[in-house]
């Protein structure tokens, strides 16, 4: 599901990359990603979040997507020329990701998993490309934050099919991940980073 104005409006905004450096932060301590790592990230709005992973990763290949159009267009006209060499922009959807299985080693997703009306198969489609030891970095909301009396009169979410903590644990325990680390408010969200599981990953020391 697309964003309305209003969420656009904040995504955007200064504050949100502040706080999406500060996540970034977070999960450098939590986990590591090799060099020559392939990243992707869904639901790139205008591509802050992926010049941030290009930046602190350095991957040797980053792609992100967003499934509204002229977010892509923003994030075009946001990527600084040294940027648009690193990060490929798509339009895309991310319950048909393009890729084969096991082929990544990194997804991103800042706040995305909530805004799909089928979030499970958001959820498999994300198990599916990545490699075993591959790594899923979410930041994810619950109903109790974006669906009360204020934010639904002002936000566009899906209705129905919504996950709380123990939905979304479940779920990535279904599809084969652990959670490596988490910082959690089961009221509110959750920041994980969860491994597919197989091969071992990297931790920091």
């Amino acid at each position: 599901m697309k964003i309305n104005w209003a969420e656009r409006l904040m995504v955007n905004s200064p504050v949100r990359i502040m706080v999406q450096r500060l996540i970034i932060k977070w999960i450098k301590g939590v986990t590591r990603i090799a060099p020559e790592a392939r990243v992707l990230e869904i639901g790139c709005g205008r591509g802050a979040g992926a010049c941030m992973i290009a930046e602190e990763f350095n991957p040797a290949m980053l792609h992100a997507f967003d499934l509204d159009h002229q977010m892509i267009l923003m994030a075009g006209r946001y990527l600084k020329p040294a940027h648009k060499e690193k990060i490929s922009l798509y339009v895309g959807d991310a319950l048909r990701l393009p890729y084969r299985d096991g082929v990544l080693d990194a997804v991103f997703g800042f706040g995305v998993l909530h805004h799909l009306p089928d979030w499970q198969g958001g959820l498999k489609e994300i198990a599916r490309v990545l490699k075993p030891g591959g790594i899923y970095f979410l930041e994810e909301f619950y109903p109790q934050l974006y669906q009360n009396f204020v934010a639904r009169r002002i936000f566009l979410h899906p209705e129905h099919n919504r996950f709380y903590s123990h939905d979304l644990h479940q779920a990535l325990t279904d599809e084969g991940f652990r959670i490596q680390g988490r910082l959690e408010q089961k009221m509110f969200g959750i920041l994980a980073v969860a491994v597919k599981r197989g091969l071992g990953v990297r931790q920091c020391a």
